[in-house]
């Protein structure tokens, strides 16, 4: 059984570079796959592993008194969701296209409590992720900014937020790090009242049971499982198309192929 561990944090690393080997060495020494992005603002990534490699390395990492307070949230697969181990050097751990402070996000707002803000009819609920990840699995209720990417969404947020800067705004992604610059960034422009699921959608299902969830759908994740259901497990019905690395659904595979398309419905 592999441990797909997922984290972000925050916090200046000037010396990025010089930790991007480290990281690596380490990584190799525990046996994990996965990807690690550091940069001057923080880290942000997914690795995967046996429980004393993930454990390790979550404890490696946090030494570091800059990443103490770092969190991490855990699903488990059979298989490896990664081929290999990679730590990238680069500008953002996030890129949103404009210039935020990610240490100045809204209000966080944990699992327990997110049901009882986004069921208000009163909270405006948006989903920061892109698109695709959007069309399998959403909050009930929650807009879709049909975005192709994250840098597509403060336009979107320019466009059709209400002018009245006190409405409760209610913003969630995959593990949080969306959030914290959406928010930050909302806040940017005066928004008074804007909150972020703690964790993601990743903890909200963690810690959530199935008969009192709001969410609709599977999660996207960015590994070879493609998507999780609600308790976690791989939703099998999904892959990637090889194509454009969208997920489908399996029986829009078939039905795809037998008409000569590509997993995705394009014509070949």
């Amino acid at each position: 059984m592999y441990i797909a561990a997922t984290f972000y944090h925050f916090a200046p690393m000037p010396d990025c570079a010089k930790l991007q080997p480290v990281y690596k060495a380490k990584m190799l020494e525990l046996g994990l796959t996965g990807t690690i992005l550091v940069t001057p603002e923080g880290v942000n990534s997914t690795i995967a592993g046996p429980r004393e490699g993930i454990d390790a390395m979550l404890a490696f990492l946090r030494a570091d008194e800059r990443l103490a307070t770092m969190t991490h949230k855990e699903s488990m697969s059979d298989k490896n969701p990664f081929q290999r181990a990679k730590v990238k050097l680069k500008k953002e751990t996030i890129p949103l296209g404009v210039t935020v402070d990610p240490t100045n996000p809204g209000t966080y707002v944990k699992s327990a409590e997110w049901n009882k803000l986004i069921a208000d009819p009163r909270t405006i609920t948006i989903d920061t992720r892109n698109d695709y990840e959007v069309q399998i699995g959403k909050f009930k209720g929650a807009q879709n900014p049909v975005t192709r990417t994250f840098k597509e969404l403060p336009q979107w947020l320019e466009e059709h937020l209400p002018a009245d800067k006190t409405v409760p705004v209610a913003m969630y992604c995959t593990g949080g790090i969306r959030c914290e610059k959406s928010t930050a960034y909302l806040k940017q422009q005066g928004y008074q009242n804007v909150y972020h699921l703690e964790g993601g959608i990743l903890k909200y299902l963690e810690e959530t049971p199935e008969d009192q969830t709001l969410w609709e759908g599977a999660c996207y994740v960015f590994d070879d499982r493609v998507a999780v259901n609600h308790d976690l497990s791989p939703a099998t019905h999904l892959q990637n198309c090889p194509c454009c690395n969208t997920p489908v659904n399996a029986a829009d595979v078939r039905r795809n192929a037998s008409n000569g398309k590509s997993p995705c419905g394009k014509s070949l």
